[in-house]
C-alpha cells in the first residue's frame, strides 16, 4: 500500500501551485523563495515521501484552489511520462479545460529548454506564454508578470449548485412529503418540439442533445431549504462510486477506469440493505477537484469510494478508498497489484471490503447465470461502454464493432450480445426509420443474448426500449419491464422504465411515483429529471413543475431548451413577462421559435407569433412536425394540428408518445380525431374506444 505524507496546510486565496520533479527541487526552491519574498503566496509540496490517500486528496485540493499553476519543466523532466509531478499537471490541465481561453491560469517555466520545444507536455501549456529561467534564477520581470497575472484574475465559475437541488428532492421523496420540486421536463420540451430525443423507453436511448446554456440562466428560486432536515434524511447505509482516475502512463485507459466503476456499482446495487447511486449521478463530478463532503452531501450519501487505476499492459495496480462523508476521513483504503485476468477477483474483494465495513450483505452476483467471460473481451465491452456513451453516430457505431470483436473472442459472452443489441438501436434512432433489416440484426442479437442468459436484465431492458421505441407495441414492452422486475428487482433502470410507461397511458401519478424512485438512486438524471416534469406538468401541478424546471436548469444548465421550458412553465401560471424573457434567452432555434410562437399568442401579438410559427415551419418541417401541431393545438387551429400530427404519425416521431399528456395539445381533446390517432397509436383499450373516423 502506498505510503502516506504529512499534510500541509492550504493553499491561500489568490496563491500559486509550484509543481516540479524531484531532480528540479533546488531550483524550484529557488523560484519559490523569490516569490514569496515579494509577498506572492505559494503552495509548494516538499514532502520527501509523495503518494497515498491524504496525498491524493490534498493535491487535487489544491490545484482546484490556486489561481495560478506554475510548472517547473527541464530536459530531464519533460522526457519522462511518469512521476507524480505528471499527475499535477494532468490536473493543471482538465481544469484549464473548463475554463475560457482568455483566462490565464498556467504559467509554464522552463530551465533548461528553448521555451516551448522539445517538451512533452500537455497542450494546454503550448497555448501560453513560457517563461525561461535557467536554474530556477527568478528576474524581476517574472514577478512583476506574476504579481500583473494575480491582480488581473477574474473569478473562475462555480460549478452548479447542486444541493439546493437535492435537498429538495430528498424531503419530496420522504414518506408523507408534498410533491417534488425539481427537473425539466420531456414533456413540454419534447412537445415544443425539437430536439432529436425519444422519451424512449428505458433510458439507454433516452437522448436529450445538449450545449451551453446561454449566460444569465435563471437559478432556482425553490423555498424553505433545511439543510439539517435535508441531512437527515439520508440513509446511513448508502454510498456513491465516484469514476476512478486514469493513472496509465499514456492515460489512455480512461474506459477501463470507468468499467471498473461501473462494475462496482453493480456489486454494490444488489445489496438490499445499501442505497448505492447510479452511474449517470456519479459521474457528474467526473474530472472536477470538488471536496468529498460536498459531494455526498449533493448525492445524498453518507460515504463515497473513490479510486484509480494504474494499467500497464496485462499488469493492474487498483487503489481503492472508501471516505466518510460528513467528515472526509478514510474509513478503509488498500492497493492492489494484479493481473489484468484477476481484474474480476479485485472487483468482488473490493465489493466485499465495502460491504464488511457499512455491515450490509452482497446478495448478488452481476456474472451467475453467465460463465466468467475471457478478459480479453471483458475489455472489449468496457470500450464499447465508453464509446456508447458518447451518444454521437460514429462512436457508437465504433461500440458495435468493439462488441462485435468481443463475441468474436468469446462467443458465449452473453452481455456482449446485449449491448452489441443495445448499441443496433441507439443507431436506428440516431439515423431515423429503422429498416427490417436493421431491425431483424438487433433482435437476433437479443434472441442470443437470452439464450445464453434467460434472467440477463440487459437484454430485456433493450429490448423493451425496442418495443416502445421503434415497434410502439407498447404490451410487450410492458411484458419486458415487469420481467426485469422478477429476474433483477434492484436494477437500476428499472423505475424509469416503469415511469415511461405509465406516462405514455396518461397514468401520471404512478410515472411521478416511479420517477420519484428513480431519482432517489440518480438524483441527477437529466433524462429522469425530464420525464418527472412532464409528468408534473400533465398532472396540473404547474407551480411544482416550475420549480422543477428551474432547478434542472440549475444542475444541468448544459441541456437545449432549459430556458424555452422554463418559459413554458410561465405560461401556464401566466406569467406572461418572464416567460417571454426566458424563451428569448433559450439559444437553441428551434426550442426559442417554438417557444415564442405559443407565448406571443398568449400575449395576443398575433403577427409575432405568426412569424415564429412560419420561421418554424420553413426551418424544421421535416424534422418536427410534432412541434409545429402543438404550436397549431395551442393557437386553436386545430385542422392544421391534425394535419401535422399526421404527419408526425407517418413518420414515427417519438415525440408522438407524449400524445395523452401534453398540456399544448388539451385543445384538440374534444375532437373524435384525437381518440381515433389514440386508437390507432394503440393507446386506448377496446372497451374505452368509440366510433370515430379520421
Amino acid at each position: 500500500m502506498d505510503g502516506e505524507s504529512p499534510e500541509p496546510a492550504s493553499t491561500p486565496t489568490g496563491a500559486v501551485f509550484l509543481s516540479y520533479a524531484s531532480q528540479d527541487a533546488d531550483a524550484a526552491a529557488q523560484i519559490c523563495q523569490a516569490l514569496r519574498s515579494a509577498g506572492i503566496e505559494v503552495w509548494v509540496d516538499q514532502s520527501e515521501l509523495r503518494g497515498g490517500d491524504v496525498w491524493d486528496h490534498r493535491i487535487r485540493r489544491e490545484i482546484h484552489d490556486c489561481t495560478l499553476f506554475i510548472p517547473v519543466i527541464s530536459a530531464s523532466t519533460a522526457s519522462r511520462r511518469e512521476g507524480y509531478f505528471r499527475l499535477e499537471w494532468d490536473l493543471a490541465d482538465q481544469r484549464s479545460h473548463r475554463m475560457a481561453r482568455d483566462q490565464p491560469f498556467i504559467v509554464p517555466v522552463c530551465l533548461d529548454l528553448t521555451p516551448g520545444t522539445g517538451a512533452d507536455v500537455p497542450e494546454s501549456f503550448h497555448r501560453v506564454q513560457w517563461t525561461r529561467l535557467p536554474a530556477g534564477e527568478t528576474s524581476p520581470a517574472f514577478i512583476e508578470r506574476i504579481r500583473r497575472l494575480l491582480s488581473a484574475k477574474p473569478a473562475e465559475p462555480p460549478a452548479p449548485d447542486r444541493s439546493a437541488y437535492t435537498d429538495t428532492l430528498r424531503r419530496a421523496a420522504a414518506p408523507g412529503a408534498a410533491a417534488p420540486r425539481r427537473s425539466l421536463s420531456v414533456a413540454l420540451l419534447i412537445a415544443l418540439a425539437v430536439a432529436v430525443t425519444g422519451l424512449g423507453y428505458f433510458a439507454v436511448d433516452k437522448f436529450l442533445l445538449s450545449k451551453r446554456a446561454a449566460d444569465g440562466a435563471e437559478t432556482s428560486v425553490a423555498a424553505d431549504q433545511s439543510r439539517g432536515a435535508a441531512e437527515s434524511a439520508i440513509p446511513e447505509k448508502s454510498i456513491a462510486v465516484l469514476p476512478f482516475l486514469d493513472m496509465s502512463e499514456n492515460r489512455d485507459q480512461e474506459y477501463f477506469s470507468d468499467g471498473l466503476s461501473e462494475e462496482l456499482i453493480d456489486h454494490l446495487v444488489h445489496s438490499a440493505d445499501l442505497k448505492v447511486i447510479a452511474r449517470v449521478s456519479s459521474f457528474q463530478f467526473k474530472g472536477r477537484n470538488e471536496d468529498v463532503r460536498s459531494i455526498a452531501h449533493q448525492l445524498g450519501v453518507t460515504h463515497v469510494l473513490e479510486g484509480s487505476v494504474r494499467k500497464d499492459g496485462p499488469q493492474l495496480r487498483i487503489t481503492a478508498q472508501l471516505i466518510r462523508g460528513s467528515d472526509g476521513v478514510h474509513l478503509w483504503s488498500q492497493t492492489y497489484d494484479r493481473s489484468l485476468v484477476d481484474v474480476f477477483k479485485v472487483q468482488d474483494e473490493i465489493a466485499d471490503k465495502v460491504s464488511q465495513a457499512l455491515r450490509v450483505a452482497l446478495l448478488y452476483d452481476p456474472r451467475a447465470g453467465n460463465r466468467e467471460p475471457d478478459v480479453r473481451a471483458y475489455n472489449l465491452v468496457l470500450q464499447g461502454n465508453y464509446f456508447k456513451a458518447r451518444r454521437t453516430l460514429r462512436d457508437v457505431e465504433k461500440a458495435a464493432q468493439l462488441y462485435q470483436q468481443a463475441i468474436d473472442i468469446n462467443p458465449d459472452y452473453a452481455l456482449a450480445w446485449a449491448r452489441l443489441a443495445g448499441a443496433y438501436l441507439t443507431e436506428e434512432i440516431l439515423r431515423g426509420p429503422p429498416s427490417e433489416e436493421q431491425n431483424r440484426r438487433l433482435l437476433d442479437a437479443l434472441d442470443r443474448a437470452l439464450r445464453l442468459d434467460p434472467n440477463l436484465a440487459w437484454a430485456y431492458y433493450t429490448r423493451g426500449g425496442f418495443e416502445m421505441n421503434v415497434t410502439w407495441n407498447w404490451a410487450a414492452a410492458q411484458a419486458d419491464a415487469e420481467r426485469i422486475r422478477e429476474v433483477d428487482p434492484r436494477f437500476h433502470l428499472l423505475p424509469s422504465a416503469l415511469g415511461d410507461i405509465a406516462l405514455v397511458f396518461g397514468d401520471v401519478n404512478r410515472a411521478i411515483e416511479s420517477y420519484l424512485d428513480a431519482l432517489a438512486r440518480n438524483p441527477l438524471d437529466s433524462s429522469t429529471l425530464d420525464s418527472l416534469g412532464a409528468a408534473l406538468c400533465a398532472a396540473d401541478r404547474l407551480e411544482q413543475c416550475l420549480q422543477t424546471r428551474l432547478s434542472l436548469l440549475q444542475v444541468h444548465p448544459e441541456l437545449d431548451g432549459v430556458h424555452s421550458s422554463v418559459g413554458v412553465a410561465r405560461l401556464y401560471l401566466g406569467q406572461f413577462a418572464a416567460s417571454l424573457q426566458a424563451i428569448q434567452n433559450e439559444p437553441d432555434e428551434d426550442y426559442r421559435l417554438s417557444g415564442l410562437a405559443v407565448v406571443y399568442w398568449a400575449m395576443g401579438r398575433r403577427a409575432e407569433s405568426n412569424a415564429a410559427l412560419d420561421s418554424l415551419t420553413n426551418k424544421f418541417a421535416s424534422t418536427d412536425a410534432y412541434g409545429i401541431a402543438a404550436v397549431h393545438a395551442y393557437r386553436g387551429e386545430i385542422d392544421d394540428a391534425f394535419r401535422w400530427l399526421d404527419r408526425a404519425y407517418r413518420v414515427h416521431d417519438h415525440r408522438m408518445l407524449l400524445l395523452k399528456t401534453d398540456r399544448l395539445l388539451r385543445n384538440l381533446h374534444a375532437d373524435s380525431r384525437f381518440q381515433a390517432l389514440l386508437i390507432r397509436m394503440g393507446l386506448v383499450d377496446r372497451s374505452q374506444r368509440r366510433t370515430s373516423t379520421l
